[in-house]
């Protein structure tokens, strides 16, 4: 295992943390593309899931363990809660990966031994060393956790980390887990933690956050200044609640202000090196990636990856701009992967030109998905004129990363106007083949698609988002419609793009409603499984 302080490892929980975002779920086929991008994109280490959480859990750290943990690929990691039944389902589902890493936890604050786990600290100091042992019976990269640390006493937290060290963990993770701390209480505590557990030469610290109140990268940022070297982050920051620390933050401060931190890495001021092993211009690509498998959208205002964090609307900027970039602009948008909004084909542009541009975008097809991709591009080039590296990636997106098509939209015919009622007639395809026609009005014409669209699924649910973005300027832009869904308690998205957005509205809503189709589907044969 690597131990070396002098640059900061990235550890990537998108796969685990990041889908406990409501509607974020993913199956296992998208995680498989997230976490190809992840290792394109350069991380040190993949949390794939919690495999004991559930068959599919297990199946997706095991396939990601198996095609994307290769020699020259990330270290593949499941998480395990301090239990033998979990770290051993862990071991199982990781055995294919050439590198991988059990990550067990256990909660060290009061409140968390009172409430949750009814247990005793001297319990908890006999559980750790047990568990991390039995984890590093399996592999020989043991990553521990003290759940709630930010809000345990320093002193027993300093006790259960040298025993955890003692029993073998090679990295030691230290949890902001409910947003609290401050950048100055957070660089405290790691600064505690180096100056205090006598063995903690022999392991890396690794810091964990949540930004409920939006310091998770401050507080990252002065860990590293205080001795921490591994970094646990999501792609665009998704996650639980308000979500965790965002990946493409840290990378990028940790890259435009390179000097500031060199010396706390032991290197000097003017060193160039990189801090991290991250490929910073594979950064908006999985954004973009990751904002469409999930349905998370990305706030325009988004440091980094936002859709206005390089625009200028100001004059002044704007003349600034012009004249020098780095009046008003600390970083280069190409350094992230942002090309410029350049048009790079048309309509009489053939499938080898197709092929060739997806490839310089990153998009590595096969032969039926080009084939799909390339159909669709025709018909949004027959009605675009202008198509742009833009409108390529909304295509590629909406026509190949979709959930399975259970339910096919086969018409879509809306009548509306400010003096009549909105009324929509739709066609779909059932999972029998069926074709079934039904008609709706609503309040406005994609209210009256979807309840058209609800009469024929029959699936209560209720929507909670609604959301229409412009992927480029001009009155033929592609739109880009995202929908999230609430069935008994769970969320589901949809997204879908078109030149047309009443059509991306009736696409994504009905991506959405078989999202909730399978998870059903899903759950009748687990139960009947159970049962016999």
């Amino acid at each position: 295992m690597e131990t070396s302080q002098d640059r900061i490892i990235i550890f990537d929980t998108t796969l685990r943390d990041g889908e406990q975002s409501p509607g974020a779920t993913l199956n296992v086929e998208e995680k498989l593309k997230v976490a190809r991008a992840l290792a394109k994109l350069g991380v040190d280490v993949i949390e794939a899931g919690f495999p004991y959480a559930s068959p599919g859990d297990f199946q997706a750290v095991q396939q990601v363990a198996s095609l994307v943990g290769t020699e020259d690929g990330p270290t593949i990691c499941g998480l395990a809660r301090a239990t033998q039944k979990d770290i051993k389902t862990a071991a199982e589902a990781l055995k294919p990966a050439a590198k991988k890493r059990i990550h067990t936890f256990l909660a060290t604050s009061d409140i968390h031994l009172e409430y949750k786990l009814k247990k005793t600290r001297q319990e908890v100091l006999t559980i750790v060393p047990e568990m991390v042992a039995y984890a590093r019976s399996f592999v020989d990269d043991v990553e521990f956790s003290p759940e709630d640390a930010g809000r345990s006493d320093p002193e027993f937290l300093y006790q259960v980390l040298e025993t955890a060290i003692s029993a073998g963990a090679t990295t030691v993770n230290i949890p902001d887990t409910v947003g609290y701390t401050t950048p100055s209480e957070f660089g405290a505590l790691i600064k505690g933690i180096k100056d205090n557990v006598s063995n903690i030469d022999q392991a890396i610290i690794s810091v964990h956050g949540h930004d409920d109140l939006g310091l998770a990268v401050a507080n990252f940022l002065e860990a590293v200044k205080n001795g921490a070297r591994q970094l646990e982050c999501t792609i665009n920051g998704i996650g639980e609640r308000a979500g965790n620390a965002a990946l493409e933050e840290l990378v990028m401060a940790l890259h435009v202000r390179r000097q500031y931190f060199n010396p706390f890495l032991g290197r000097p001021p003017e060193s160039t090196e990189p801090l991290t092993n991250i490929d910073t211009k594979q950064i908006y690509k999985t954004s973009r990636l990751v904002s469409n498998l999930t349905g998370m959208i990305v706030q325009p205002n988004k440091a980094i990856v936002g859709a206005n964090a390089f625009a200028h609307e100001s004059g002044i900027h704007q003349d600034g701009v012009l004249k020098n970039k780095l009046t008003y602009e600390i970083m280069d948008a190409q350094s992230i992967g942002l090309t410029e909004n350049q048009i790079v084909l048309g309509k009489l542009s053939g499938r080898n030109a197709f092929r060739s541009r997806l490839r310089e975008l990153g998009f590595e097809l096969s032969e039926t998905e080009l084939n799909k991709a390339f159909i669709r591009f025709k018909e949004v080039a027959d009605k675009k004129k202008e198509i742009t590296d833009w409108d390529i990636e909304a295509i590629v997106n909406d026509e190949i990363r979709q959930p399975p098509e259970i339910f096919r939209l086969e018409l879509v015919q809306v009548s509306c106007g400010d003096s009549s009622c909105p009324t929509a007639t739709v066609t779909l395809r059932t999972p029998e083949g069926e074709e079934l026609t039904d008609a709706a009005t609503g309040t406005g014409p994609v209210d009256a698609i979807y309840k058209a669209i609800n009469r024929v699924v029959n699936i209560p649910n209720e929507l909670i988002e609604f959301s229409v973005q412009s992927v480029t300027a001009g009155i033929d832009a592609i739109g880009e419609v995202t929908i999230r869904l609430r069935y008994n308690n769970k969320v589901y998205s949809g997204h879908a793009a078109n030149t047309d957005i009443i059509v991306a509205s009736a696409r994504a809503y009905l991506k959405a409603l078989n999202r909730l189709y399978s998870a059903l589907e899903g759950a009748k044969i687990t139960e009947s499984t159970l049962k016999n």
